[in-house]
């Protein structure tokens, strides 16, 4: 069963690592905010289509914390980092996901590291500092806060994700929070970038696959990995994100693929089969879905 887990969490850093090649071919790249507005709103309100269920009680306030976190400032982090630091830095910031996950799993749930996941989570670290070269070029102050804060905020939003596992159906949970983060950047972005950009069909067949496959999809696989899973576990997953980046920047971008970053390929997925033998501690169930959501959904 956990195997099979793993697998579906895989499905979300494989696909975040798909979009940045569809990203850099098809997407405008002068409206940030725009962009990504374009993709969380649709990825919500197809998914609330779907749930047919707004929030309830405690989970409208808890909706909007995890939009926040998980959403909307962790997307406009990301953009502020990628803007003030190489991309080698920023990478190498947020490949500490694994070990962020996991002091807050401690901290939240009370999930305690074992040795093979402290171990997978160093070689999954290290693999992805080989992938990007090594943290190289200029340290701009404001750009390390940005994405430090965007590591510990989305780390903080996955595992309040798990701790309020409470049998609401996953696909309400999710969308109501890409809903709310959505709304918020679209706010943002009509007020710092006016008008929504011209699509194309280009374009537009990109907004569809960033939305539904690398949004909608991936963000369902990745909290249904977290509420099954230790947080560690699915952040070593997650550093599957740049490995597919990298695979298929080679493939489709026609970038160059070196000996070393081949090595950090390896390293990584050494480092996800460690973290998937750990030995499994108790964690936070999940809740069969309460009577009157289930109908609702």
């Amino acid at each position: 069963m956990e195997a099979k887990w793993i697998g579906i969490t895989a499905v979300a850093p494989v696909a975040w690592g798909a979009n940045y090649v569809v990203t850099r071919q098809l997407l405008p790249v002068d409206a940030p905010l725009w962009g990504s507005a374009l993709r969380a709103l649709p990825a919500g309100l197809v998914l609330l289509a779907v749930a047919r269920t707004l929030p309830r009680g405690a989970w409208w306030w808890r909706s909007a914390v995890l939009a926040t976190l998980n959403i909307g400032a962790f997307f406009l982090l990301v953009y502020v980092a990628a803007q003030r630091l190489p991309s080698s830095v920023a990478a190498s910031v947020m490949a500490l996901a694994p070990l962020a996950l996991a002091g807050f799993a401690w901290l939240l749930v009370g999930e305690r590291m074992t040795r093979r996941l402290v171990a997978g989570s160093v070689a999954g670290i290290c693999g992805v500092l080989l992938l990007v070269g090594g943290a190289s070029g200029t340290l701009d102050p404001l750009g390390l806060v940005a994405s430090t804060s965007a590591l510990l905020l989305s780390s903080a939003g996955a595992v309040l994700a798990k701790r309020w596992s409470d049998g609401t159906p996953l696909v309400a949970m999710t969308a109501w929070q890409l809903v709310l983060g959505g709304l918020a950047l679209t706010l943002a972005a009509s007020l710092l970038e006016g008008a929504p950009p011209a699509l194309t069909a280009g374009s537009g067949l990109g907004f569809a696959f960033t939305s539904l496959v690398a949004t909608a999809l991936a963000y369902l696989c990745w909290f249904g990995g977290l509420a099954r899973l230790r947080a560690a576990t699915v952040g070593v997953v997650g550093l599957l994100n740049p490995v597919t980046g990298v695979l298929l920047g080679a493939m489709v971008a026609g970038e160059s693929l070196t000996l070393l970053q081949a090595g950090g390929i390896v390293l990584v997925l050494g480092g996800i089969l460690t973290a998937s033998r750990s030995r499994r501690a108790p964690v936070v169930p999940l809740p069969e879905p309460r009577p009157e959501l289930a109908r609702a959904a």
